[in-house]
């Protein structure tokens, strides 16, 4: 096949995935797209979350070719013709799940520099690709996070009610419109259909708990391996089984200690583990205030995903801490709090306890708490962090 036939059929299946494309787009893709100014621009975000739904809009809006990096097509031929072809006749090019393309970092750089005149944007799953490439690329491209969903836009979804922003639930003049979003929809029904299954909008096409058992078990078999220098089924088990501890625990926290002698590891290689499975969204690590070690031990582990503990039947009350953590670490700075006494997080200065309807603040400055549905004092409503964006 030459390339033109290759170009050719590239085309025909984006205008055939366009044409399948959902009527109805989440609400933080215009926020998105303003931020998409920059001639390189490595776009990252968990699996099913729209970023080939927006990376197809968009390639459509500009005029730019759409290359899915994991698409057979493109073996056929050689990937410097096709690129040199491509920049020919299109104003730029977009590389969906770049690290599906072997030597996707050499490629990207030389023609970035040998076309200045053209606009190169990358997607895949994990910020982890482009740290892999940092040298080479960190001065040329922005990265830019596609966040899971938020509960504002699962409203839209549900009802399409464009509902306000609220910019920092902790303001008191901030918290007038929670108290106007309340009279205005059934906030706490809505919310605990988005705790289920609203963090991606691929819950609209059913089976959303096959679905998110699916997307974990390829962040594990095919993602994860693409990170790792070595991968074999006892480091595959080792991450089963924190998945399973954070699903099943009351306590959010790994026993390091007991994690190596079960499965016959050392720490570092465990840290590590949990390193990667961060940076490809699977959990979410909150570390203490100010700690100086390498390793924090006791640091808080959650889902980065909280609906995962819906998905699983696990620990319904660790999905609160882990939906405060979700929320507020794409808004400012997130540590689990050293004294318990004072509350569960630290965020930008302020203590914050999280429970449920009766949680008392203790010595914190604020208590989120979830089913409720007004704010009074400093009572916060779970479900106002969800509608950051």
């Amino acid at each position: 096949m030459d390339i033109g036939q290759v170009i050719e059929r590239l085309e025909i299946r984006k205008e055939r995935l366009l044409g399948f494309l959902p009527e109805k787009r989440r609400l933080y893709f215009e926020e998105l797209e303003k931020r998409f100014n920059d001639r390189g621009i490595l776009l990252t975000g968990a699996r099913g979350t729209g970023k080939t739904t927006f990376l197809l809009l968009m390639a459509k809006k500009r005029g730019y070719f759409y290359i899915p990096a994991d698409d057979p097509l493109i073996l056929d031929v050689s990937f410097y013709d096709l690129m040199e072809k491509v920049l020919t006749d299109y104003k730029g090019v977009i590389l969906d799940e770049v690290h599906f393309l072997k030597g996707w970092s050499k490629f990207v750089k030389t023609f970035y520099d040998a076309y200045p005149n053209k606009t190169f944007w990358l997607s895949d799953s994990s910020s982890i690709v482009l740290q892999k490439s940092l040298e080479d690329l960190s001065r040329r491209f922005v990265i830019i996070n596609l966040p899971l969903m938020s509960f504002r836009e699962f409203v839209y979804f549900e009802t399409n009610d464009v509902l306000p922003k609220i910019e920092d639930p902790f303001d008191k003049h901030q918290l007038e419109i929670a108290k106007d979003i309340s009279k205005r929809i059934d906030v706490l029904s809505h919310f605990r259909k988005y705790k289920e299954q609203g963090t991606r909008p691929i819950y609209l096409e059913g089976s959303f708990k096959e679905k998110m058992k699916n997307i974990v078990e390829k962040t594990l078999y095919y993602d994860i391996p693409y990170f790792l220098k070595e991968v074999n089924e006892n480091y595959i088990g080792v991450m089963r089984a924190i998945l399973s501890h954070i699903a099943y625990s009351k306590i959010p926290t790994i026993n390091i200690e007991a994690m190596c002698r079960n499965w016959g590891i050392g720490k570092p290689k465990v840290y590590e583990l949990l390193n990667v499975m961060e940076k490809v969204n699977l959990i979410n690590i909150v570390e203490k205030e100010k700690s100086t070690k390498t390793y924090t031990k006791g640091s808080k582990i959650f889902f980065q995903d909280p609906s995962l503990y819906y998905v699983y039947e696990g620990e319904i009350g660790n999905y609160r801490e882990a939906f405060v953590v979700f929320s507020l670490k794409e808004k400012g700075n997130l540590y689990a709090q050293k004294d318990d006494s004072k509350g569960d997080f630290i965020f930008n200065g302020i203590s914050i306890e999280v429970g449920g309807s009766h949680k008392s603040p203790k010595n914190s400055d604020f208590v989120i708490r979830d089913d409720v549905d007004f704010p009074i004092k400093n009572i916060i409503p779970m479900w106002t962090l969800g509608m950051l964006w």
